[in-house]
């Protein structure tokens, strides 16, 4: 291999940071026509144009890989099931290493420090609530092959690994980390014109992650140091920008930290989901998801669910009021006891037409608890696979609320200064849904109820920073002000010392993509 591309990759990670003080995310350069002659406007990547005026690669292969949005934007094999934002970014190496259009080649790192004190987790007791600090580092290859052909593979491995976790009480579970494993190994097949109709379809086989919706049920993790996968078949059919239906019949993928994560016979999840953009005011999804898990011999910890339902919302806009409301039910048995429970979600926005463009949203959430422990009925919502991050505050070590016996409103503010750099303040009221049930997956319940259901209150600040798609800052700072539940002495002897004084989180990370 000719050492000039290996000495320009190994400059790669140094010249993302000089990027900071030249270009934004926001600068695109376009290729132009003056006098007869093709020539470069604006300033947009630094790396590729520091390769360009350097003759490592040709004005074409600048053009061409700086074009995201247009014809030269070819889409990898998971384009259609996880969100864009995640899974593109400048591949330096195509530019680099001169691969040809039907081979792709990107690698990504996120590193996170975080801490927090007091924890709270009753299997958090041993460390006598000492300060919780960790560094979480996700390390992510990506090989493509089939370029813009109707069939495609990828190959998608990722480390997740944490520091600092060593100590007695320290938080650490396959959440945080998940050593050497495949997170999606898939092909798919696309059709863009099905039978003139204009219709496109697509087939995805193998091992994949998934985003659905609003990300409650179904996500590819995104602050969350692994990432859920699932092995089976994936079917798309869509009117582009109007309509699509999915279907999908998986196995889930069981994480394991060290090992290689594995499969199981008897561990099914499937559905299709419905999503409709016919009118802009009042877009609708509608879904049906089954799971049967039945890994646990014994039977106690079975589940068989149905989850069913739909979601209406509109679109922030300058100017304009927004709003969504998402409504799920679920019905089955969970071990020998039968199953009902139910989520609802409620979203009232308005953005403002003033500098910064301000958002100002107002949230409400219930997901319904188990009122009578030791009945025959089971009321806790599942959540499935999903997401919470971007909604309920951040997870990682953090992470103490989750959608399950869970009453909640809330206000968030959202500001631009720029548009690549986003500052958040949100403040949530928590409360569990019902006082005889688990408070979420800490490990604290009151089967008497008597601890009450006052969770408290906490206050989020976050501050995130698109230098450009290839790096990315995040920071976030939490105070919890736990309430009247963490004195009750039932609680009080579950937790670790000192669990019931307020506590504080602080993270920062950065994200580098090549």
């Amino acid at each position: 291999m000719p050492t000039r591309p290996l000495r320009w990759a190994l400059f790669t990670l140094p010249l993302l940071f000089w990027g900071a003080t030249i270009g934004t995310a926001a600068e695109r350069e376009a290729m132009i026509q003056k006098d007869g002659k093709r020539m470069f406007e604006s300033k947009e990547d630094p790396v590729l144009k520091l390769m360009r005026d350097k003759h490592v690669i040709t004005d074409e292969e600048f053009y061409k890989a700086t074009d995201r949005t247009g014809k030269n934007w070819i889409e990898p094999a998971d384009a259609v099931l996880n969100q864009r934002r995640d899974i593109d970014w400048i591949h330096y190496e195509r530019s680099l290493l001169h691969l040809p259009d039907w081979l792709d080649l990107a690698m990504e790192n996120r590193t996170r420090f975080e801490s927090y004190d007091h924890p709270w987790r009753a299997n958090q007791a041993i460390g006598n609530g000492r300060t919780d600090a960790q560094i979480a580092m996700r390390s992510r290859v990506r090989i493509g092959l089939g370029g813009d052909g109707p069939l495609k593979f990828l190959f998608e491995g990722q480390d997740s690994r944490s520091y600092l976790d060593g100590d007695r009480g320290d938080f650490r579970d396959t959440t945080t980390v998940n050593e050497f494993d495949i997170l999606q190994l898939m092909g798919s097949l696309t059709v863009k014109n099905v039978f003139g109709t204009g219709l496109r379809t697509d087939a995805h086989f193998g091992r994949m992650t998934m985003d659905f919706g609003r990300r409650r049920l179904i996500a590819r993790n995104d602050f969350r140091n692994t990432t859920n996968a699932f092995d089976g078949f994936h079917w798309h059919l869509a009117q582009e920008g109007t309509w699509r239906i999915r279907a999908f019949a998986t196995q889930p993928v069981v994480r394991d930290d060290v090992r290689l994560d594995q499969q199981y016979h008897n561990f099914l999840f499937w559905g299709t989901y419905l999503e409709s953009r016919h009118f802009p005011w009042f877009q609708m999804d509608a879904y049906y998801l089954g799971l049967n898990d039945q890994r646990v011999p014994n039977g106690t910890a079975h589940r068989t669910y149905t989850t069913a339902g739909g979601r209406l919302y509109k679109d922030p806009k300058p100017g304009e009021l927004d709003y969504e409301i998402e409504t799920t039910w679920q019905t089955g048995t969970r071990g020998v006891t039968d199953h009902f429970a139910h989520f609802q979600h409620l979203d009232l926005g308005y953005t403002f037409k003033l500098p910064w463009t301000p958002r100002l949203v107002f949230h409400y959430d219930y997901a319904s608890g188990d009122r009578e422990p030791g009945d025959s009925q089971s009321e806790g919502f599942d959540t499935l696979f999903g997401a919470r991050r971007f909604e309920l505050g951040p997870t990682g070590i953090w992470g103490p609320h989750s959608r399950t016996n869970l009453n909640s409103p809330g206000w968030r503010l959202i500001v631009t200064p720029t548009p690549n750099v986003i500052l958040q303040v949100k403040h949530r009221v928590w409360h569990l849904a019902q006082s005889r049930d688990s408070f979420g997956n800490t490990g604290l319940r009151d089967t008497t109820g008597n601890a009450g259901t006052s969770l408290g209150h906490d206050v989020e600040l976050r501050a995130q920073w698109m230098v450009t798609s290839n790096l990315d800052f995040d920071a976030g700072y939490v105070h919890w002000f736990k309430g009247s539940y963490f004195d009750h002495p039932t609680i009080l002897s579950q937790m670790p010392a000192g669990g019931n004084v307020d506590s504080d989180y602080f993270y920062v990370q950065i994200r580098i993509r090549i």
